[in-house]
């Protein structure tokens, strides 16, 4: 959840004031608010010069977090929304698509398991192969894995019918939709990742082209140092696809 100084803009009342208070509690975000004793908060408020504005404050921040929920649904209700909102990056695989009701859910996280050699990287290459038709994606590869001539021989199985020139700009356009990226620690993933959200942030409010999906192949070779593992092949695959209200719709952590 988002920082208390990033409020301020839109918050005049989530001023310095407030938030060195805040902080000097522990509280610095808009989750730690919401796991700290708000009696025990409101109490040392009352002690400070500035109490009214500091309650004022608290209450800001609690119709911020009251904002932020959904109203009260059943199941009828949510099954209805399900059936309204329905949005899927198909991965290009008939049985994939069918086990999962048409794709990779917008919105929700999809998780592959399966032993080493199973498969995982094969389907997260063909999900690519399909999505960068008309999407642009990113490929973070930490084993070497990301393989171009796979790509293009998916492409090749799906676009048997079509001419030559055809099935040469179907590959150009993919290929040119597909940012692959080598990172081999932990921290450099990170760096990325963080460098991605302020790009995507920057293409939101520009209208730019959005990227649609985001791999990163596997994960689980970046996470096994720092957890002092001795085994660098994982079991599964995880694959994500964010909300809307993001200004990218898929994520795919592939443990493999």
């Amino acid at each position: 959840m988002a920082p208390l100084k990033n409020l301020e803009t839109e918050y005049p009342i989530i001023d310095s004031n407030f938030q060195n208070f805040c902080a000097s509690h522990g509280i610095f975000s808009v989750e730690d608010f919401l796991i700290h004793d708000l009696y025990m908060l409101a109490a040392f408020a009352e002690q400070n010069v500035s109490s009214e504005r500091l309650k004022e404050g608290i209450t800001q921040i609690l119709s911020i977090i009251d904002d932020m929920h959904q109203p009260w649904l059943n199941g009828m209700e949510l099954l209805e929304d399900a059936k309204r909102n329905k949005h899927f990056l198909p991965t290009g695989i008939q049985g994939v698509d069918l086990l999962l009701g048409g794709g990779i859910r917008v919105g929700q996280l999809t998780e592959l398991v399966g032993p080493s050699a199973s498969g995982k990287t094969q389907v997260c290459l063909q999900t690519a192969s399909n999505v960068a038709r008309n999407y642009m994606m990113l490929y973070l590869d930490t084993g070497n894995s990301f393989s171009p001539q796979r790509i293009a021989y998916f492409l090749g199985k799906t676009n048997e019918l079509a001419s030559a020139q055809a099935k040469n700009q179907i590959l150009q356009k993919v290929m040119s939709n597909i940012l692959c990226h080598s990172v081999f620690d932990i921290f450099a993933m990170f760096d990325v990742l963080h460098q991605l959200e302020s790009n995507l942030r920057c293409q939101e409010r520009g209208g730019g082209c959005r990227i649609r999906l985001l791999i990163v192949d596997s994960i689980s070779l970046l996470i096994a140092p720092v957890l002092g593992g001795t085994s660098t092949r994982g079991i599964y695959a995880r694959i994500t696809v964010s909300s809307d209200r993001t200004c990218f719709d898929g994520i795919c952590w592939i443990f493999a």
